[in-house]
């Protein structure tokens, strides 16, 4: 058995749901007799009926409630409506697109909702393609309650937000992308479901595991075949019906079941051998297994983000005290070898594993994302946590060395625009999510005083989700040159060296200063350096071709990288 509807042909369909908890289901079609649904092993019901594409079902459970299909791949009416039967074969595809080695990735994350849905996703590819990018990510883009939401909340992995447009619509942004030479990735959830609209409960309760338990609701039972199957057939669907090129897979330490991960990469290799498929992790255990060969191509690097954030603003609050202590040591081994923390305390009991022999394409380094902008109470960017010139040194150290970078849409323009955290709820669930928001951050110096919460955001104002889309910055034109500048020498000189690059060392030359150099796979050596300190430090010579210089040689917030062939 398998979730989701089947279109067998002649205008017939095969529904399917695990309902392991129910001993009898009904298939309610829009305008149509119901039908009883047979009970066939392991808790499955099954039944074929007269269906075509288009055609609204539901499954009813009993007088009191009908659900939609958890497998839905559309929705009417949001996700306590109907679910629509679609047909993943009738679109046209017009590029026939293999995709693109994960070493040449440049990726930028985007909101697809804050951005006009898919085909606002979709006018903006050109200028994303112009500017360097390589690779759109999506945030979450499947059903979740409301019109608003960041996508973390879904609860129908499997369909589309209908806020963004159809899944041919979504084929459609692909598609374009895949003419244009650009990959597209998408933040797939399989953690936790969100808490409005969510019925497996009501029938199938083993679907999640009662001893234990994630920061958002309860966790899911991958041990069982039909949760398993639920989460690998939604991983393959979104890679073959509608052709991405990869996934970002969302906080997996909540998950705690790496053999469900290894299975999961293994089957989707298996199932699309002739594709550069891209899989990538957030993983806070900062755990190297799981890049195995065969495995996942990276990891979201935290650590680089986090030690870069404390040296830029000086903030140490929340998570970031665990990277206050020795910032430049810390800085020098993420450089070296990928994550800081490989074994040690981080305030919370010892986190990750030794690093230091993967190669640098296996982390993937930002300076800003989603969670680091939009998890502020204000949503601030971090042009507006520090100056201009530290900011353009430290990109430079981002967009130069041999991991592999992620923007946040909006970065490369100079946006100062918030990107606020936005939900869609009503009544009690949505004082209980703006509360719990303000309390959130009530350990904050900033916002001790009650009255100072007040201010932060309300998630379920309408503005608040305005206010997140993102507009150019006063110094735009200025941004954007300077970000195509460094990705044109990204392309020339780094990417080609970037499988099988290896460092050969970081040296800490002051407090905030450090020079690092890696031998490249293509042979040759690349050498960085960066003072993001108070005190002018003496950069090392360079022994190559000078490929950029910021600010003069050693001084506060310059930088300097060459290459030696």
């Amino acid at each position: 058995m398998h979730w989701g509807p089947e279109i067998l042909g002649d205008g017939r369909a095969r529904f399917a749901l695990w309902a392991p908890d129910r001993d009898g289901i009904t298939l309610e079609l829009d305008g149509a007799p119901s039908l009883p649904m047979a009970a066939a092993a392991n808790g499955w019901f099954v039944v074929e009926a007269q269906a075509a594409p288009g055609a609204r079902y539901r499954f009813r459970l009993d007088a009191d409630l009908a659900v939609a299909d958890p497998a839905s791949r559309r929705q009417a009416d949001g996700v306590h409506g109907w679910s629509v039967l679609c047909d993943p074969a009738g679109y046209s595809w017009q590029n026939d697109w293999q995709g693109r080695p994960w070493e040449e990735a440049v990726i930028l994350e985007v909101h697809a909702g804050v951005l006009g849905g898919f085909a606002g996703v979709a006018e903006r590819l050109p200028e994303w393609r112009d500017q360097g990018i390589t690779a759109v990510q999506l945030m979450p883009i499947n059903a979740f309650a409301g019109t608003r939401n960041w996508g973390y909340d879904g609860v129908l992995p499997y369909a589309v937000a209908e806020a963004y447009g159809s899944p041919d619509d979504l084929r459609a942004l692909v598609d374009r992308a895949h003419g244009l030479g650009l990959m597209v990735f998408l933040d797939v959830v399989y953690n936790h479901f969100g808490p409005d609209g969510n019925y497996l409960s009501a029938y199938a309760a083993g679907f999640f595991d009662e001893h234990a338990h994630t920061p958002w609701g309860g966790a899911v039972a991958v041990s069982k075949d039909p949760v398993r199957r639920f989460f690998i057939d939604n991983a393959l669907m979104w890679l073959s019906d509608y052709r991405l090129d990869g996934l970002r897979f969302d906080a997996v330490h909540a998950i705690a079941d790496n053999g469900f991960l290894d299975d999961m990469a293994r089957e989707i290799r298996a199932a699309l051998p002739n594709r550069q498929t891209h899989l990538v992790l957030e993983n806070e255990n900062n755990d190297p297994d799981r890049l195995a060969p065969g495995l996942y191509d990276a990891q979201w690097n935290d650590d680089f983000h986090n030690v870069l954030h404390v040296i830029l603003t000086g903030e140490q609050e929340g998570y970031y005290k665990s990277f206050a202590d020795n910032a430049t040591e810390r800085l020098a081994r993420c450089l070296a070898e990928g994550f800081i923390y490989q074994g040690e305390d981080g305030g919370h009991g010892p986190r990750g594993k030794p690093s230091g022999h993967l190669s640098p394409g296996h982390f993937v380094s930002f300076l800003q994302n989603h969670d680091q902008v939009g998890n502020r109470a204000l949503g601030e960017r971090l042009i507006s946590l520090t100056d201009a010139d530290r900011l353009r040194a430290a990109t430079a150290l981002q967009l130069l060395c041999p991991q592999i970078p992620l923007l946040f849409m909006g970065e490369p323009e100079g946006s100062t625009t918030p990107f606020l955290f936005f939900t869609d709820f009503h009544d009690e669930l949505a004082d209980a999510v703006r509360e719990g928001r303000r309390k959130e951050f009530a350990h904050f110096a900033a916002f001790s005083d009650p009255a100072a919460r007040e201010g932060i955001p309300d998630p379920n104002d309408g503005m608040t989700f305005a206010r997140s889309a993102p507009e150019p910055g006063p110094d735009n034109a200025a941004w954007r040159a300077f970000y195509a500048d460094l990705l044109a020498l990204r392309s020339r000189h780094v990417v080609p060296g970037i499988a099988g690059a290896r460092s050969t060392g970081v040296e800490v030359l002051g407090d905030g200063a450090v020079a690092a150099r890696w031998l490249l796979g293509d042979g040759c050596t690349l050498g960085l350096s960066i003072n993001l300190g108070r005190a002018p430090v003496t950069f090392p010579g360079a022994e190559g071709r000078v490929l950029l210089e910021l600010g003069d040689s050693g001084a506060p917030d310059s930088f300097a990288a060459w290459i030696a062939k």
